[in-house]
């Protein structure tokens, strides 16, 4: 017993381990994210640079003018460019304390955020209305795209988001509300929703705005159905 209690000594130096072991993985956490947020901002400002010498070219060369508008239109046809049309908004909050700063009686925490597979399910819902084009947050939602719970918080695209979480979705507004409506999932978050105070609010618009997929890496194992 006394060689354990030497030997825990020596390897925490004195401290807590389990703390110690807990603050240097948040340290690591925070400095991998400022490192991402860095290089997210270094890449936007080259790509800003890009375009803006791409549009001083077009402007003087009618066969990089003629280059851009192709690119363009294979974007469209790809489904990655911006959108604008009708559609709906989703946004899923977390519960909130009663006036007297409690939750409801009889509720854990799980039970009192929202997780992975409601956003999900949100998800689902949309695409099976006919939705052209959805994106979560500031995200264009693409099928690369893996929404992942980390603690309370979304991570998407190498990117961390905290509730609530707006989804918008541009398509046929009364088919995707009936989606919502049918959706298994959706219906056990509303019912969470009732009970605990989740946030669940479907609004409608005739001029919602998605924004471009960007630069999203090719499909390297994708077939064709049937092959």
């Amino acid at each position: 017993m006394g060689l354990l209690i030497a030997l825990t000594y020596v390897s925490s130096q004195g401290r807590e381990l389990r703390t110690a072991d807990s603050a240097r993985l948040s340290d690591l956490v925070r400095q991998a994210r400022s490192d991402t947020d860095s290089a997210r901002a270094e890449r936007d400002d080259l790509q800003a640079q890009l375009e803006a010498g791409q549009s001083r070219a077009a402007g003087s060369d009618a066969g990089v003018a003629g280059l851009l508008d192709q690119a363009q239109r294979l974007d469209e046809q790809a489904g990655l460019g911006a959108l604008t049309g009708p559609g709906v908004t989703v946004t899923l909050t977390d519960a909130k304390r009663d006036a007297a700063g409690d939750y409801p009686a009889g509720a854990r925490p799980d039970d009192l955020v929202v997780h992975q597979q409601d956003v999900q399910s949100v998800l689902n819902a949309l695409w099976a209305g006919g939705a052209d084009a959805i994106q979560v947050q500031d995200q264009r939602v693409t099928t690369q795209s893996a929404p992942l719970c980390i603690g309370n918080t979304l991570l998407l695209g190498g990117r961390t988001y905290s509730p609530p979480y707006v989804i918008t979705a541009i398509g046929p507004v009364e088919s995707m509300r009936g989606a919502l409506d049918r959706e298994r999932g959706v219906q056990i978050y509303k019912q969470y929703a009732e009970r605990y105070g989740l946030g669940y609010d479907v609004t409608s618009s005739d001029s919602q705005h998605v924004a471009a997929a960007g630069n999203t890496p090719p499909l390297r194992y994708a077939r064709p159905l049937g092959g």
